[in-house]
């Protein structure tokens, strides 16, 4: 009988910025998420106190993570990916001492999860940095910025290496691609040159961190994150097969970096054919040698890729300009849905890297109906997990090492791309809406039930 691992990791993912709120708190300081109140397409506001958008409370998980942990544990959840805010440990990110009280904010969120025996899962910088850093420094355009990270990385690792065992560096660090200021403090308008020289930089601090995981949670386990966006030729015509095959290493690279420990050299011509000249030093690449663990991803969509570039202007348009697949239905939002295309990037991964993976985001955003009797009936949602979750255990059969599968935004949460509230991924509702108003309050979905099962069972519930 096809089964996921017996010690496989079951839960969800957040993001610090997204759910926590309290976003000037005990201490806080600005964020690049707190200057983009739109999401992270969204042009930069420098806020003033209590007007950070959605964002400013988000779903104020910073005051009710209790409730929330013990829906989570509720579910059967072993494991929760969470995110520290940089700047709830160093405001301002050049801070001569950190941030006792964000320090003290997590050491009680970790003790809460160990109560429910659920395994933090923890990412060092999900789509935020200090705002001060931007400012003062031109963000990770800065060499001086790698420093100030892999400070961070450590003051976090040492205070939290008895309750932290999974970590992982950057969120989705190839989106810095299509939003620098998101990715790496860089304004929009900023040339490929700046953006893959910022790049390279938080390339060498996520190895530096790597090295400093190992050496202060020698029994951790630390790994990258990868927005897995997967293409496909839009016709078998070769010079379509090769836009792909490029298309697709504009991804991977981030990936090969990060678990074999240099720049490939196809990366290196790109640079060349384009007239890159990076700074790279010879401590660069001393330091790129420390590779992850294990590679995490986002999946949630595939795209088209063709050499024809009158097709290529005429289908542009989602949030990462790929080429629609006609074969796909997609989602209100426009993301196509593809659960196949899950079991082949996981074995494109597994045969690339024959390192660990762990599916750490995956999800479907939709308007969900609260009815009269206050019932969610998301049956979208569980097809939609379920299909890929069986996908997922088929590429356990075809041999790949899975570590596990945490759901994005297991509790509604603001949506990173437009900062909205009506675009829910959770199996738990919280009634706040687009306008600001609602209650917080929360309330089980269909899904939830549903996820327990798929967890009691480790996975045999699920409809092939």
């Amino acid at each position: 009988m096809k089964a996921f691992p017996k010690a496989f990791y079951w839960g969800g993912a957040t993001a610090a910025n997204q759910v926590e709120g309290a976003y000037l708190e005990d201490g806080k300081g600005f964020s690049t998420s707190d200057v983009q109140p739109q999401g992270v397409f969204g042009d930069v506001v420098e806020r003033i106190p209590g007007d950070s958008g959605l964002k400013d409370i988000a779903i104020d998980f910073y005051h009710r993570y209790p409730e929330d942990i013990s829906l989570f544990a509720e579910m059967g959840f072993n494991c929760l990916r969470v995110s520290i805010a940089w700047t709830r440990i160093f405001p301002n990110g050049d801070d001569a001492a950190p941030n006792e009280a964000g320090l003290a904010f997590y050491d009680k969120l970790f003790d809460e999860m160990a109560k429910h025996n659920i395994t933090p899962l923890v990412t060092l910088s999900h789509y935020e940095m200090p705002w001060a850093l931007v400012k003062n420094y031109g963000g990770w355009g800065n060499r001086k910025v790698i420093g100030f990270f892999e400070r961070y990385a450590r003051t976090v690792f040492e205070r939290y290496k008895g309750k932290v065992k999974l970590w992982l560096t950057f969120n989705e660090i190839n989106m810095s691609l299509h939003a620098p200021m998101t990715g790496v403090g860089l304004p929009s308008d900023s040339s490929k040159a700046e953006i893959y020289q910022a790049i390279h930089h938080q390339l060498v601090a996520s190895a530096l961190a790597v090295k400093a995981c190992h050496e202060i949670v020698p029994e951790g386990k630390i790994g990258n994150m990868l927005l897995g966006g997967l293409m496909y030729p839009l016709s078998c015509k070769p010079e379509d097969i090769f836009k792909t095959l490029q298309e697709n290493r504009g991804w991977q690279f981030f990936g090969d970096v990060q678990a074999r420990g240099a720049y490939p050299g196809y990366m290196l011509r790109y640079f060349r054919d384009n007239g890159f000249t990076l700074e790279v030093t010879d401590a660069d690449r001393d330091a790129l040698k420390s590779t992850v663990d294990f590679i995490s991803f986002s999946y949630y969509m595939t795209g088209c890729v063709t050499a024809d570039e009158a097709l290529n202007q005429k289908a542009r348009g989602n949030i990462l300009n790929m080429v629609p697949n006609p074969h796909l239905e997609s989602s209100e939002w426009g993301w196509q849905i593809d659960p196949l295309g899950l079991r082949t990037l996981l074995n494109v991964l597994w045969d690339r890297y024959q390192k660990p993976l762990f599916i750490v985001e995956n999800g479907l955003g939709a308007k969900d109906k609260v009815e009269a009797d206050g019932s969610i009936n998301d049956d979208y949602r569980i097809s939609y997990l379920n299909d890929h979750l069986v996908q997922a255990r088929e590429a356990i059969e075809d041999g790949v090492e899975l570590m596990g599968f945490t759901s994005w935004g297991p509790i509604d949460l603001v949506s990173a791309s437009k900062a909205e509230l009506s675009k829910r991924y959770g199996f738990i509702y919280v009634d706040r809406h687009d306008d600001g108003t609602g209650t917080l309050a929360r309330s089980k979905k269909k899904s939830f039930d549903w996820y327990k099962e798929v967890i009691a069972t480790n996975g045999a519930s699920l409809k092939a």
